[in-house]
């Protein structure tokens, strides 16, 4: 995807093949587009495309030189291309598997950053205690327990331990109703895990009621916890009651402060980054700015041993044939497509379709049809090559670093859920509309595509990609402005979505099958 927008022209157009060209600001009728050879016929909404040609019904329209979708009337040059004219159609795709696979060199200096080494040689970006729940049921008693140590309710709990970032409750709707073998709780029990081990936590309470299907001791067995004083479980049956619960979990989170306060940041590797890729509320400028951004630098982290998951299997769906070309081997390509098939499966089982994407906000920022919003969204994984597909809150195997892929869904607090279970110590987050999200116990940096989202609302954002639509920057000094956030991040710096204390209720693991 090359481009160079100057400052002057008011659209964009991507790649020299492409059909159509994003506009910059809202563009009138009879405005003449000279360096483009079209006038606007029509009032054009900024992010949203216009046709550089006539385009005849039926015909196939490109962005990013790629297929975007069919026209579904006829379009003259410099009309409007939207959801009036402009449909989803599958076509056929050419899925050459490593074409394009790349590694990058080392860079002659090594990226490091301020980061917490645990005991087993694991590196943290943040250092909380957890309290993680078997079932709904336990919900309330495990935010009792978190809520006796908010800082800013009870400041004086936490004084003595500056280290410690804060008590965290991670609740769900899950853990009952539901069978007791199966695809269903296996992936929330694995999710469950996934947080229990996660180096960000310096420990670990589960709080289960005592009947539930999940059952605290198969949680324990199927991810191979080890209880102790790391991990404490208990539950509310066994405790006596509610109150009781809540008075058992304050003491054990008390005896277990001293011990996490107990840390030191030090200089680490890059290597030890593992970033979660995230997209929502996408506009039309989602694929020129923020996402190819952030690719660039992902690029920057795989170079210095680090590793990124790209993720959201229904919003890189018709653009998967993109990552096939970076797939190390046959067998990474093989797990790719096996993760489109079943997802093409579990849409029609369901009665819906893939083209059900993309959202309302993200029509009404430019964006019309799952092929347009699945190439911007795949810009967000940089050029290097794809080495590994996991399932959802699969952990990332010991020694792989690079750019791996993890099935999840679009919706996007269930996606970083999945990504932080596997493994990520740090999310970054583009969005054109102005999504408002963080993640606990991982940072979540938010990147806007366009300045004026930036100006609206800069109290949710971190860093501003808008300078690239409007010319002022390209995507590699974007880039490394986002690699050097990422570094600051790691190393402690508070993101905006932490300082408005965003984390505990965007933990949504994904929810599987018929509920009983």
């Amino acid at each position: 995807m090359s481009h160079d927008p100057s400052r002057t022209d008011p659209a964009i157009r991507i790649h020299p093949a492409d059909d159509v060209a994003i506009a910059r600001r809202q563009l009138l009728s009879g405005t003449r587009l000279e360096s483009l050879g079209v006038t606007v016929a029509g009032l054009v909404p900024p992010g949203h495309k216009i046709a550089l040609r006539d385009l005849p019904e039926g015909t196939p329209v490109r962005r990013y030189n790629q297929v975007i979708g069919h026209t579904s009337a006829a379009v003259a040059a410099g009309q409007h291309v939207h959801s009036h004219n402009l449909r989803y159609a599958e076509f056929a795709r050419s899925h050459e598997v490593g074409v394009d696979a790349r590694h990058p060199a080392a860079p002659a200096e090594p990226a490091t950053f301020e980061g917490i080494v645990r005991a087993d040689g694991r590196v943290a970006t943040r250092n909380y205690i957890g309290i993680l729940t078997s079932v709904n049921c336990s919900a309330t008693a495990a935010r009792a327990i978190a809520d006796h140590f908010r800082r800013d309710i009870h400041p004086q709990a936490l004084a003595p331990y500056p280290n410690v970032d804060g008590v965290v409750a991670l609740t769900h709707g899950a853990g009952c109703a539901t069978a007791s073998e199966g695809e269903p709780i296996t992936v929330l029990r694995r999710t469950l895990g996934g947080y229990a081990r996660h180096a960000n936590f310096a420990a670990v309470l589960i709080v289960g009621l005592g009947c539930e299907t999940n059952q605290i001791q198969g949680l324990v067995a199927q991810e191979a916890l080890e209880e102790g004083t790391r991990l404490v479980t208990f539950t509310i049956q066994d405790s006596g009651g509610t109150a009781r619960t809540v008075a058992r979990g304050i003491e054990a989170v008390q005896r277990l402060l001293a011990d996490a306060n107990r840390v030191q940041r030090q200089t680490v590797s890059a290597r030890h980054l593992v970033v979660g890729l995230q997209c929502g509320g996408s506009d039309g400028y989602s694929g020129i700015s923020a996402n190819p951004a952030l690719g660039a630098a992902v690029d920057r982290l795989v170079a210095h041993g680090g590793s990124a998951i790209l993720s959201e299997t229904p919003e890189i769906y018709g653009g998967e044939h993109l990552l096939l070309r970076r797939a190390v081997s046959q067998g990474v390509a093989d797990k790719l497509l096996a993760r489109i098939r079943w997802w093409e499966d579990y849409t029609a089982r369901n009665h819906m379709q893939m083209d059900n994407n993309p959202s309302s906000g993200n029509k009404a920022g430019g964006l019309t049809t799952i092929l347009e919003k699945s190439l911007g969204a795949i810009a967000k994984s940089g050029t290097t090559a794809l080495v590994d597909v996991l399932e959802y809150a699969e952990p990332v195997p010991a020694g792989t670093h690079g750019l791996l892929y993890m099935d999840t869904p679009g919706y996007d607090p269930v996606s970083a859920t999945g990504q932080v279970a596997g493994g990520a110590n740090l999310i970054c987050f583009t969005t054109g509309r102005g999504s408002a999200y963080g993640c606990a116990p991982s940072p979540s940096l938010k990147l806007s595509t366009n300045t004026a989202l930036w100006q609206r609302q800069q109290e949710d954002i971190d860093l501003d990609c808008g300078p690239i639509v409007d010319g002022l920057a390209s995507i590699d000094e974007i880039g490394e402005q986002i690699f050097r956030q990422m570094l600051r991040t790691a190393s402690g710096e508070r993101t905006a979505s932490e300082r408005h204390g965003y984390g505990q209720n965007e933990f949504v693991p994904w929810q599987l099958g018929a509920v009983m």
